[in-house]
């Protein structure tokens, strides 16, 4: 197909200084885990968004020197000649499909914990870290000699950066980084020319890009990211106040060749990159429109807002609001949108959810991971891509038995690769249990996990059927029914007894009775009787807040439990805690954590407060805690109750079958395998990952256990950059 003529304008290439991007693509710096220590990783996760075409490609966020030392989590770093070197190859990959390399320069100073490097961040003023003060984070107050000798780690760090090929240097001025810590009057109590007026407090900033202007800005585009507004009113940068005053500036000066804007600061990082729960694509565009009028022709706008839509990213630049369009969760979902796009294939594009799954994996500590695409983080550990696929030397006839994105994700793949399948589902409709969380409020972008699969099995008619409503397969049906190999991808269900992590079956709870319910009986349709609702939510995730949300939406009297110290307390890694508090507040819900149900009645339920026995330790007694019991149950008059505490394998086909495995052969049946929730409950993504990676090793020796993959690290013996005695690049100005 070739591409729509009115999107040819994303394809138009654009001047960054002394660079020239491609297209008007750009994937925005984003976390990723793989930092300077998985050299392999990085560069096959920026090479592959390059292939697909994304005309710029940079690091996630790059400590510039140990005293920004963000462990325990993973940034990017340029320290020294050995990142250097593991920082060149993801260049290397970056201009073999002749996109742009850029690395973004992070100092956060006062912010920085530093629990590998020890060392003491500088900052404006001395302040607990409003990020870390749980941690007792403070900077070192800095003079004037102190910020010549952070200028100069900049500089020296961009040396280091072009040499190891980055073709981009962006300075970040956002997430409560040193630049922003000058110029909020929350952080900078100064009484020199450093502080105070704005034209003090934006010293520093201009300074320091003049600096790199002058070091590096012949070879290297010179960009900045920038907060517009932090969402702190007057005590922060507000975007018609300061924020307009800042880019004033840049173009005054002539210190940037492209500025990258963005909204919300290190404590709102999830206003940057929020959740579709709350923010629907595009959300940013009112704090920055005006951005582009003040910069002027000559210096490019770059803006993010989880664009996907090439016509709402055509509308932008048509506006004059943005001159390329910024991304790092979309080029995630999809690292070859652009291509898509560029070739005419919009429906293939993989939208992003905006579920923040990859977020919450770099706030974890752990790598990157995403729901709607399951290769990224494999490229280079597992040399998996994304639109490739190996063909099967060894076909065969498969039935895929459970239609939701488990199933659908390894029918595809397995049709990928070239096998013959049938996939199976009881229902009328594909997506299993996901299309319902999909009608939930907030979550119709949600759906985009189904629509995605359905489209791609729609092109796979001469190897792939599909086969809906047909009721639930016996383990007769599956024995009979003629496929080579069978895959069991039947789902999960909530428990209907109350069944929780660290707690047995409530007494009471028993979900066939009118007052009992779990979220999938909600979603079917079972009536929730009553005024007053109480939400037990022991999963953390999105069920019992939106739930919450749900019953309070239709006019129900709401109290949330949870066993955590925190509401859905996994939103604290998707970056949605804030709002979701803010939500419960604005809708009147009661909230009790750290509570537990003791007891289901009709009309009342008994709590207890979890931490009601004491601190000091008794005489051990059979059948009792060795605590002294200080009270804190009590009762609650409710109508109904919802279950949102765990879930269960629907494996009983499964294990049917495992128990009848004696029957396969004279049935020519070569094996069965489970996979998603069928195994074992999951986040979606890790049902997805476990379906797809099914598939990609159908034909392995062993497909039910994953092969080994390549494990980054330092071999014993081997040479250390640095070594002990090295000398440190010399920066303090005195």
């Amino acid at each position: 197909m070739s591409r729509d003529p009115k999107h040819d304008v994303l394809f138009e290439s654009v001047n960054i200084g002394p660079k020239k991007i491609r297209n008007r693509f750009w994937q925005t710096s984003h976390c990723a885990g793989p930092g300077a220590e998985r050299p392999g990783a990085q560069a096959h996760l920026r090479g592959m968004k390059a292939e697909g075409g994304w005309g710029a490609v940079f690091t996630e966020y790059c400590s510039i020197h140990p005293e920004s030392d963000e462990y325990p989590y993973t940034s990017a770093r340029i320290w020294d000649e050995g990142d250097v070197l593991n920082l060149g190859y993801m260049c290397e990959l970056a201009h073999k499909f002749d996109s742009l390399a850029g690395i973004q320069l992070w100092y956060s100073g006062g912010n920085a914990p530093s629990l590998e490097s020890r060392e003491f961040g500088r900052a404006p003023s001395q302040w607990l870290s409003p990020i870390f003060a749980t941690r007792s984070v403070y900077g070192c107050e800095m003079d004037e000699l102190d910020i010549r000798t952070v200028i100069n780690m900049y500089i020296e760090a961009g040396k280091r950066a072009e040499q190891a090929g980055f073709d981009l240097l962006e300075v970040s001025a956002g997430d409560d980084t040193l630049p922003m810590q000058f110029l909020e009057p929350r952080f900078n109590r100064r009484t020199d020319r450093y502080g105070g007026s704005f034209e003090n407090r934006s010293r520093f900033f201009i300074e320091l890009l003049h600096a790199l202007k002058r070091s590096l800005g012949a070879t290297c585009g010179i960009t900045a990211r920038f907060e517009m507004d932090t969402l702190h009113g007057p005590e922060g940068v507000e975007a018609r106040e300061d924020g307009v005053r800042m880019l004033e500036l840049f173009r005054q000066e002539g210190v940037v060749d492209a500025v990258a804007l963005k909204i919300g600061d290190y404590a709102e990082w999830g206003e940057d990159a929020a959740v579709s729960r709350f923010r629907k694509s595009g959300w940013m565009t009112p704090f920055i429109k005006q951005g582009k009028s003040i910069l002027g022709p000559g210096i490019p706008v770059i803006g993010n807002g989880r664009l996907t839509s090439p016509d709402d990213m055509v509308a932008l630049v048509r506006a004059g609001i943005l001159d390329i369009i910024g991304a790092a969760r979309p080029s995630i979902a999809d690292p070859f949108l652009p291509t898509k796009i560029s070739e005419g294939r919009v429906e293939d594009i993989r939208e992003c959810i905006g579920c923040n799954i990859c977020v919450s994996k770099f706030q974890q500590g752990g790598q990157i991971m995403c729901t709607q695409n399951v290769t990224v983080g494999e490229e280079y550990r597992r040399g998996w891509h994304p639109e490739k696929f190996t063909k099967t030397t060894r076909p065969c006839s498969v039935l895929v038995v459970g239609g939701g994105p488990a199933g659908m994700e390894c029918a595809r793949i397995l049709g990928e690769r070239g096998y013959v399948v049938h996939l199976r589902e009881a229902e009328k409709e594909l997506g299993g249990h996901w299309k319902t969380v999909a009608t939930l409020p907030r979550l119709n972008e949600w759906a985009r996990v189904i629509t995605y699969r359905q489209t791609q099995l729609s092109k796979m008619k001469k190897n792939v059927e599909v086969h809906l409503g047909v009721g639930r397969m016996t383990a007769d049906a599956v024995l009979n029914y003629g496929a080579d190999r069978v895959v069991i991808a039947t789902g999960a269900h909530w428990n209907g007894d109350g069944r929780g992590a660290n707690f047995g079956p409530i007494p009471g709870a028993d979900d066939s009775l009118p007052h009992v319910l779990t979220p999938f009986q909600i979603t079917a349709g079972k009536p929730v009787p009553g005024k007053r609702v109480l939400v037990l939510d022991g999963d953390g995730h999105f069920m019992g807040i939106t739930l919450a949300e749900h019953m309070a939406n239709q006019g129900k009297e709401v109290i949330y439990v949870c066993d955590a110290s925190d509401i859905a307390e996994y939103g604290v890694f998707t970056m949605e805690s804030f709002n979701n508090k803010r939500m419960l507040f604005e809708k009147g819900v009661r909230v009790y954590t750290s509570h537990w149900l003791d007891k289901i009645e009709p009309g009342r339920v008994r709590l207890s407060y979890l931490y009601k026995y004491g601190p000091d330790l008794t005489d051990p007694t059979p059948g009792a805690i060795p605590r002294k019991d200080n009270g804190g149950e009590f009762d609650l008059e409710v109508d109904a109750v919802i279950l949102v505490t765990a879930r269960s394998s629907d494996d009983r086909l499964w294990r049917a079958l495992k128990a009848r495995k004696d029957e396969w052969a004279s049935n020519d049946i070569q094996d069965v395998f489970r996979t998603g929730d069928c195994k074992a409950p999951a986040q979606l993504n890790q049902a997805l990952w476990d379906a797809h990676r099914l598939a990609r090793e159908f034909d392995s020796p062993h497909p039910a256990y994953p092969l080994p993959w390549i494990r980054e690290r330092q071999l014993w013996g081997s040479a250390t950059v640095p070594k002990l005695g090295d000398p440190r690049v010399n920066v303090e100005a005195g």
